[in-house]
């Protein structure tokens, strides 16, 4: 039997203890909650679980740290996308309202896309945190994609 190693911790995946994989898999959980029991909008609370956890296992468990500074630079990066959308949607909102009405016939269509990127962001952030969480728990590494690297 072959032991695969985890390139993040430098563990091996079979040394990796149930408690462990746990941590790991939990932050990514509770991130996901946070952000969730608060509205995406507000997803700070998601990476402020991930750094509390981040802060609680950095010394005692490797891979979970490794996780944990995933889950915060994933969330951060969420916020930070839903920041520059509701920036967006100010402006656009702001363009209707100054040209009385009559931008609507710019901003509708630039609206929907909004619409489509914000749900994209919400879908982007529920699937990959649970993949992250199921990675977790099998003990190998995950890193979230279109994720701005702000914690390595």
């Amino acid at each position: 039997m072959e032991t695969t190693m985890n390139q993040e911790a430098g563990v091996p995946v079979a040394a990796l203890q149930q408690n462990e994989r746990l941590w790991a898999a939990g932050v990514h959980v509770a991130a996901l909650l946070a952000a969730m029991l608060t509205s995406w909008a507000a997803g700070l609370a998601g990476a402020l679980a991930a750094l509390v956890v981040w802060l609680l296992v950095r010394d005692r468990h490797p891979f979970a740290a490794a996780h944990a500074k995933e889950s915060l630079n994933f969330n951060l990066s969420m916020l930070i996308y839903a920041v520059v959308a509701g920036g967006i949607t100010v402006a656009l909102v702001g363009a209707t309202l100054l040209t009385l009405g009559f931008g609507l016939l710019l901003t509708a269509p630039a609206g929907l896309v909004l619409l489509l990127a914000w749900a994209g962001i919400a879908a982007l952030w529920l699937v990959c945190s649970v993949v992250a969480a199921v990675k977790a728990w099998e003990g190998q590494p995950y890193r979230f994609p279109l994720t701005l690297r702000l914690f390595s």
